[in-house]
């Protein structure tokens, strides 16, 4: 009889405790509004409808300091990236405008705010705020990627080598190359995948640029555990190359010369050598053609560092780890890559040097009118953030016929022909 009793009282009890713990678990789900009632004032007091409004109409010059870009541009784009935002029709609440989606975006890619902080200022849920941001960034990848960041081919190419010598001195070089680790927050449950040697977590970013400081091409997303050797072999960029799927330009041949060489990009010492890609000369036991050619390669090949330093010294979120996931920060990175070739067109097409506010002359590295190199302003306010370069991106056993083809542009720099186009090289 103690053995039913006991077993009546064992089961009243667990039967309480399951009902307990069914109201909490409820009460727990149940939401106390429908929407937040900091939220109900997001026309009133929320970011766009107030601060914002005021900048786009009344003063452009903090406009732009909070965007990147001028009113008119902004206008452009929302009417660019609009039909590739996610369709509200099904939405039972009133669906946010598309125009303060991008502006939250572009406000949290410029100063690098958190995405909390951007979700009070602009009055929607957190959730909301969360969703949003990769949501824009992958469609302002889809909007302008075909116009500002369009597949290559070999006209496209012939007319960044063109712009290339003409600014930069160096004949058929169809762009500069450079890779860098991006720093991210620890993604759950991804083991080492994304922890570097560096001891750190993070992506890497490929990136080629014309002679303007645009960008041609990236690779962006692989893991950074991947040994830096390895970047180049598993990049679209790089096996595209080796089986020959890069439409470039057919060999031309050097300036007032009948000597042809391939077109080439230009990269650092981490670089392969190949017959379509350059990289100095070894810096022990240089001869002086030697310390010409690298001279001439490294005025080429700062133009994707400056690439590189005017995106980060503009789009403050790249000044600190990315807290989101990997394919997140993918995004972010894709769409900020066409964000700064978006006004970088703009300015070309419609500004002069002397007044371009995205990319000022003291911005960036150039030279005085004796050739004196004066450093870019962007090294003095960000660097380049939390972009960390990579060390040897591919395996440096070059052959005979790339050694042959740099030594041949060596030698053209030192002669006489080579000299006229930079008689301050020595």
């Amino acid at each position: 009889m103690d053995q039913d009793h006991n077993l009546l009282f064992l089961f009243l009890t667990l039967n309480t405790a399951a009902l307990s713990l069914c109201q909490f678990v409820e009460k727990k789900k149940r939401r106390r509004w429908w929407v937040r009632p900091i939220n109900r004032t997001r026309s009133k007091e929320g970011h766009y409808d107030t601060i914002f409004a005021y900048m786009k109409d009344h003063d452009h010059e903090e406009f732009y300091e909070f965007t990147r870009m001028w009113p008119h541009k902004f206008e452009q784009l929302v009417e660019l990236v609009s039909p590739f935002l996610p369709n509200a029709q099904n939405c039972i609440r009133k669906p946010l405008p598309a125009g303060l989606r991008i502006a939250l975006t572009l406000s949290y890619l410029a100063h690098g705010n958190a995405v909390r902080t951007q979700s009070w200022d602009y009055r929607v849920g957190r959730s909301t705020a969360y969703k949003i941001i990769p949501e824009v960034c992958e469609a302002i990848w889809s909007a302008l990627h075909p116009t500002y960041l369009p597949d290559m081919n070999r006209e496209k190419w012939a007319k960044v080598a063109e712009e290339f010598y003409l600014k930069w001195q160096f004949p058929n070089c169809v762009g500069a190359v450079d890779g860098k680790h991006i720093k991210i927050r620890c993604p759950p449950n991804s083991g080492s995948e994304y922890f570097n040697y560096k001891q750190y977590f993070s992506i890497v970013l490929m990136a080629t640029c014309d002679a303007q400081f645009k960008f041609t091409w990236v690779d962006v997303g692989q893991y950074g555990s991947i040994s830096d050797g390895g970047v180049w072999s598993r990049s679209k960029f790089g096996t595209d190359f080796e089986r020959g799927y890069v439409d470039l330009p057919p060999p031309k041949n050097l300036p007032q010369t009948n000597i042809p060489i391939h077109h080439v990009f230009v990269g650092d010492e981490a670089f392969p050598l190949k017959m379509y890609l350059l990289r100095p000369y070894n810096r022990k036991d240089l001869g002086d053609a030697e310390r010409v050619f690298n001279y001439r390669l490294s005025r080429a090949r700062r133009v994707i560092e400056n690439s590189f330093g005017i995106l980060v010294s503009r789009w403050q979120i790249l000044t600190r780890t990315i807290c989101c996931t990997p394919d997140n920060a993918t995004d972010i990175i894709k769409a900020l890559v066409c964000l700064h070739n978006y006004i970088m067109t703009a300015e070309e097409q419609h500004v002069m040097p002397y007044a371009r506010t995205y990319c000022p002359y003291d911005l960036i590295d150039h030279d005085t009118l004796d050739h004196d190199e004066i450093l870019g302003n962007w090294r003095n306010q960000t660097g380049l953030g939390t972009f960390t370069d990579l060390t040897r991106i591919g395996a440096n056993n070059a052959r005979t016929n790339a050694t042959q083809q740099r030594d041949v542009i060596r030698d053209y720099f030192v002669s006489p022909l080579g000299e006229q186009e930079a008689p301050w090289q020595y």
